[in-house]
């Protein structure tokens, strides 16, 4: 996606402090707490570290100056292009240390919650156009039936939830990782939201990643600043694929006691994006229980978090829930649960066909020549001792045992029938070999 449609997107900068929607009392502190801990004395570094424009910061530290907590050393900065340089005063320092102790949170100013919900509006999964190119480019290194891309483009392009279920070894998790990839484009993401005084960090580098982000040159003729609130931070559309792990309590605000700030649980990191939970039915809390949760969220794009205190509030919910399972959906849920997740999409194993596609091609991938004898063998002599059931997983499975086996033996890689029969011995556990 190009910039121009990036800078449409774009939270436009605060010009004033009036803007920023926020209690003067909290960015006041932010702005103490802030140069306390980083040690900062000029406003372009101030600003930049509040993320905020030079301007409004100025309009912040002269307030902080106004009530005696802020003052001017008289000394200009010539590496600051001679701009003035400020300390806190004793009574900064101990208002700075007030407010340390009632949260640790400094740095970036949190965006008012109502003021990002007007950005995910902007920036929505459900605006996403997405074409069956842009799909089959992203599932370049997977063979899908077309008819499976017929299913998959119109439940991606809507933005509402998708099932995945079939055997296992087909692929659920690399196609949700195809979809992942599909959606290519950029969104902000804030580093913090607010809500009732509270601060919700939501910005993490483990799900989020950034795109370059612009540096704002004192010197530089064309500043970057004011082309797009530097309180977000630019990145490709979010996933967080989560699977056996997942309970419902991943699902709730943070606390963190030490700090006194919140984290988002996340969903809300998934903003934008896509949230996958894989391997539905293998978490402690029954599949059931964990789509109930999402109820409420995915028929009206709201979710409902609590604070410390009990009370509740309303966050925008906009992420395309994937879900990916080995059961069939009427073992794990209700009608009433099925019917609330739009898109049901069964992912088979290969036709034999599409398997020898897949074989070849890992083959070549992995230097490993073809020998026709070998594959005759496989298909005639093994495959109809479990009935022709063919899985993706597989041919990657088989020629990785018969790499294994030729450097062990130190032979060139190669195919045969008794590498196929040593391949196949640790593809399955025969079941008089379980011990009970």
């Amino acid at each position: 996606m190009n910039m121009e449609t990036n800078t449409v997107l774009a939270p436009p900068a605060p010009r004033s402090l009036q803007e920023m929607r926020l209690p003067i009392v909290m960015m006041r502190d932010i702005l103490l707490k802030t140069i306390f801990r980083k040690n900062l004395d000029v406003v372009s570094e101030i600003a930049r570290a509040i993320c905020l424009p030079i301007p409004v910061t100025q309009e912040l530290v002269d307030m902080a100056r106004s009530q005696k907590l802020l003052e001017a050393t008289g000394t200009l900065h010539a590496n600051s292009g001679g701009e003035m340089g400020y300390q806190l005063t004793d009574a900064g320092k101990a208002r700075a240390l007030d407010a340390l102790s009632q949260s640790e949170y400094y740095g970036a100013m949190p965006v008012p919650l109502d003021v990002y919900s007007e950005q995910v509006k902007r920036q929505s999964i459900k605006n996403i156009q997405i074409t069956r190119d842009q799909l089959t480019a992203a599932m370049g290194h997977l063979i899908l039936p077309d008819s499976l891309l017929d299913h998959l483009g119109p439940a991606v392009g809507s933005g509402r939830s998708i099932l995945m279920y079939g055997p296992p070894g087909n692929g659920k998790s690399s196609i949700s990782n195809g979809i992942r990839d599909a959606l290519g484009d950029k969104i902000y993401i804030p580093r913090a939201i607010e809500y009732s005084g509270q601060v919700i960090t939501v910005y993490d580098p483990i799900v989020h990643s950034a795109a370059e982000e612009l540096v704002d040159d004192p010197k530089s003729l064309r500043r970057t600043s004011g082309r797009f609130d530097t309180r977000y931070v630019l990145c490709q559309r979010p996933t967080v694929v989560t699977g056996g792990e997942l309970s419902l309590s991943m699902l709730d605000l943070v606390y963190n006691p030490t700090a006194r700030t919140y984290q988002a649980p996340l969903q809300l990191k998934s903003t934008g994006g896509v949230f996958i939970v894989d391997d539905l039915g293998r978490q402690e809390e029954p599949p059931q229980a964990l789509v109930n949760r999402w109820i409420v969220p995915l028929e009206e794009g709201r979710d409902i978090l609590a604070l410390q205190s009990g009370e509740k509030f309303e966050v925008p919910f906009d992420t395309l829930v994937i879900f990916s399972t080995n059961f069939h959906p009427n073992e794990i849920f209700d009608k009433a649960a099925l019917r609330r997740i739009f898109f049901k999409i069964k992912i088979d194993g290969p036709c034999q066909s599409d398997f020898l596609k897949i074989f070849a091609l890992v083959a070549r991938k992995k230097k490993m020549p073809l020998d026709e004898d070998a594959l005759i063998y496989l298909l005639q002599e093994k495959y109809p001792t479990i009935d022709n059931v063919y899985a993706n997983y597989q041919p990657v499975f088989l020629i990785d045992q018969m790499i294994a086996i030729c450097e062990f033996e130190g032979i060139p890689y190669q195919m045969s029938p008794e590498l196929i029969d040593r391949a196949w011995a640790n593809l399955f556990v025969r079941e008089e070999e379980i011990v009970h």
